[in-house]
């Protein structure tokens, strides 16, 4: 007899599956970014795609929009860019009954905000999407606007070139749920990128889940169930990210300035339990922990002076934490 819960993780699996395959006719191989985007979409958060130019961040968002059949909006950022040219501004309109100020919304106004090379836009520009990235709402004036669900940041920057750049604060790097790096394609994989867009004719994509797809695979993620030792797990990987506390892993503790923020645990649990629907389960296992953890997390361990100047990166930090956390719960 089929359960509520196992509609739900069929529907769930056949609607990641048309997505992730609808996204492959356009972006070739990189399925650990396409499932990071996916996994953002579902349970409701935002990523940050970091990579060098050319490599397909800004196809894949097109073609993540294109699947879902959501509202994409691009913006471009450059220095000179304002905030009202991301949430909208009030301008002064001609009416038979006289002059009155009418709210013109901005491109925020979208299911799916493309962020393109968000780095290089002042402080003041960037803090345009803070209101929006976590409450969900644009406030102009004196008047708030709910933004409609769902509703998704994609942020795009390139790690090499930094001159003229103003690298995000740790407030708003800490509101994507997921920080993405984007790999150079594998031999095997150009050759398929050349075959497909220099021919007589290039992909096209469908929407193969709606809105109220998205909304719903939303609910399912919510319900799925977590074990008190799996959050003591996750509560302990935390503590580990700040030195002298959890499983004391020493390039933490001589490396690392502040750890990841509880907010951080909750973008790992949240992908985690994405990734447990994905592999047909409604429980959340330690290996979703783990497989989620560094993209979760690697944008939110703050490394002091030293760590920048021995160039350990944040990765290679969160690999040792995790080889003694899983190692601990297998003894």
């Amino acid at each position: 007899m089929t359960t509520d819960a196992d509609t739900q993780l069929q529907h769930f699996g056949r609607c990641m599956t048309a997505m992730r395959e609808e996204i492959s006719k356009v972006i070739v191989g990189q399925r650990p970014l396409v499932d990071g985007v996916l996994t953002c979409l579902c349970c409701g958060g935002h990523a940050l795609l970091e990579g060098v130019p050319g490599l397909g961040k800004t196809a894949l968002v097109h073609a993540a929009a294109q699947a879902t059949g959501l509202q994409l909006s691009r913006i471009q950022f450059t220095p000179d860019l304002m905030p009202s040219d991301i949430v909208g501004t009030e301008v002064l309109a001609e009416e038979q009954t006289g002059r009155r100020f009418v709210f013109e919304p901005g491109p925020i106004f979208a299911h799916i905000i493309l962020a393109d090379e968000i780095n290089r836009a002042t402080p003041k520009t960037q803090s345009a999407l803070l209101e929006a990235m976590q409450e969900h709402s644009v406030t102009v004036g004196k008047h708030t606007r709910i933004l409609e669900e769902p509703f998704l940041v994609l942020a795009t920057q390139n790690p090499l070139d930094m001159e003229g750049t103003y690298p995000l604060p740790e407030a708003q790097l800490d509101r994507f749920v997921l920080k993405l790096d984007v790999p150079f394609p594998g031999h095997d994989d150009l050759l398929q990128i050349l075959e497909r867009t220099t021919g007589p004719t290039l992909p096209s994509l469908a929407a193969v889940a709606t809105r109220e797809d998205i909304l719903n695979m939303r609910k399912t993620v919510r319900q799925v169930a977590v074990a008190p030792h799996i959050l003591e797990w996750l509560v302990q990987l935390l503590e580990s990210t700040h030195p002298s506390r959890g499983c004391k892993a020493p390039l933490a503790e001589r490396y690392v300035a502040y750890g990841a923020s509880p907010r951080g645990a909750q973008a790992c649990l949240l992908a985690a339990k994405v990734r447990a629907l994905q592999e047909g389960r409604f429980h959340v296992a330690e290996s979703d922990l783990v497989a989620v953890a560094k993209p979760a997390l690697r944008h939110r361990l703050l490394r002091n002076f030293e760590g920048q100047a021995d160039d350990v990166s944040t990765d290679s930090i969160l690999d040792e934490i995790l080889a003694r956390l899983v190692s601990r719960s297998h003894a």
